[in-house]
């Protein structure tokens, strides 16, 4: 997510927070292996227009395609992943019942569908999550650990929720994530910075689209 011009209260909000990381930068975790992309949760109901749930997020988006473009081309495979309620889910589910609004990603609904701006191939996981981290009660660890991937490109949103939480359990997993910082997005630009300055301090690298691209040429 981009930022359109200097904020001089954001940029002092945000220096007042780096003083609570006495050690300085944190060391890179780089690359490993094997890479694939993770796409989290840009569906239609968080991106099209038309959801009561949707952002204004043309621009992570945009990166977003190029970075699967580039990866299509590399042969670096693709996960995506959806939201989508069962109706007892819908009644049961605490983040549901904390967040009622998100009641509109009932299974069927048109705004669980990956957002069509986003290239796909056959080959690519669509996987169904009912919480935060693209792992949690979920197949995603068991999907990377039979593609021998060990580092993911974190593309999607929302940066503060299930963005951050799917780095931070990637990472307590052993697989290391890289959070491509143009290609991630929050309702809220303090909580995205924020938010990045937390990943890349504690438990992953936070990239350029730039230095995406080349990681991805790096490991082809």
């Amino acid at each position: 997510m981009s930022r359109p011009s200097p904020d001089p209260n954001l940029d002092a909000l945000l220096a007042q927070l780096r003083q609570h990381y006495p050690c300085g930068k944190a060391p890179s975790l780089g690359a490993g292996r094997k890479a694939a992309v993770l796409v989290v949760d840009f569906i239609e109901g968080f991106t099209n227009a038309q959801s009561p749930l949707a952002g204004k997020w043309d621009e992570p988006i945009a990166c977003t395609v190029e970075l699967l473009r580039h990866a299509q081309s590399k042969g670096v495979p693709a996960i995506f992943t959806t939201v989508e309620y069962d109706p007892i889910e819908l009644e049961h589910n605490l983040l549901v019942r904390k967040a009622p609004r998100v009641s509109v990603l009932s299974r069927g609904s048109r705004w669980t569908e990956v957002d069509h701006r986003l290239p796909r191939t056959d080959s690519d996981l669509v996987i169904t999550k009912k919480h935060g981290s693209a792992f949690f009660g979920t197949a995603l660890a068991s999907h990377l650990l039979m593609m021998g991937v060990d580092t993911l490109l974190i593309a999607g949103c929302v940066t503060s929720g299930c963005v951050r939480a799917s780095a931070v359990d990637a990472a307590q997993l052993g697989f290391r994530p890289l959070v491509v910082r143009d290609a991630v997005a929050d309702r809220s630009l303090l909580a995205h910075e924020a938010n990045l300055l937390d990943i890349e301090a504690r438990y992953g690298d936070v990239l350029s689209i730039e230095q995406a691209l080349s990681c991805i040429e790096n490991l082809s």
